[in-house]
């Protein structure tokens, strides 16, 4: 008689597609004569095979993925792909089948990247709505945000077409995360809460601001009242029309340069441009 503890459940085993596998007989096997012990594939094809006192057979669809251990008679798949999922069960035959592993694997490819977006921010800036976004699902999150703390208040999600993997937005000390996962694989994408509602500068108001200050510092140090006159550099000045042309950029501003542009030209008249 052979002595082996039976076991009760299927092992759910996950891996990624492209590793190898190694599926474990917990329990020693002892084959007697004209016992066959086999490891078989959703019930009915053989993966491999072993007779007493023979040589492990290995399946033609398993030549070079599959090999078996003649010490303890586990299964090792090399290079597992999607199709190699299905209930793997060992199985030594007597009198009756008896199952000695069995094993659910399931083949899986690791998970895309994410982006964390922003949807919508309050005028305020204390609400936020974030977009966390992948290759094949989608889904959205609002968080209520103060100077301090940020609650969430809920979401939408859409409905996850990869099997296995699973989409989550959460707050984590001050910084949304966009958190892409299965059973192999997860990534993820953060951003502080205060940098999703921050607004870009405004080029315009940053230009009319620049350029009023950038002439009345030229005009000023080029014909600085207490420089000799042995350093004086020529300048020429536009007509006087063209000249209000170009300081109307800025009245706020140009009050004050009008003013030491005139100051200076009693000292060093200005040439002007023909």
């Amino acid at each position: 008689m052979i002595f082996i503890s039976l076991l009760s459940a299927v092992t759910p085993v996950f891996v990624r597609t492209g590793t190898d596998l190694r599926l474990e007989v917990k329990k020693p096997v002892v084959l007697k004569e004209a016992d066959l012990f086999t490891w078989k594939v959703n019930g009915s094809v053989n993966v491999v095979r072993l007779a007493h006192g023979g040589k492990p057979i290995i399946s033609p669809n398993y030549t070079s993925r599959a090999e078996l251990s003649a010490q303890n008679h586990s299964l090792l798949l090399k290079n597992v792909q999607k199709r190699d999922s299905g209930v793997y069960r060992a199985s030594v035959t007597a009198d009756k089948d008896i199952t000695v592993a069995e094993y659910s694997v399931t083949v899986l490819d690791p998970v895309s990247g994410v982006k964390l977006t922003v949807k919508l921010c309050s005028s305020d800036s204390t609400k936020v709505t974030v977009i966390c976004s992948t290759e094949d699902s989608l889904i959205s999150s609002t968080f209520t945000c103060d100077t301090q703390t940020c609650s969430h208040e809920g979401g939408e999600r859409a409905e996850i077409i990869t099997p296995g993997a699973s989409l989550d937005v959460y707050l984590e000390n001050g910084s949304a995360i966009c958190n892409h996962g299965n059973q192999v694989s997860s990534t993820r994408d953060i951003q502080k809460i205060e940098d999703l509602c921050r607004k870009p500068e405004g080029k315009s108001s940053k230009l009319q601001f620049d350029w009023p200050v950038v002439l009345c510092i030229l005009g000023f140090g080029v014909f600085h009242p207490h420089e000799p006159k042995s350093h004086f550099l020529p300048f020429c000045r536009p007509r006087r029309h063209q000249l209000q042309n170009v300081f109307h950029i800025s009245t706020t501003y140009m009050t004050q340069c009008q003013y030491r542009f005139m100051f200076q030209r009693v000292k060093y008249p200005f040439k002007f441009c023909d």
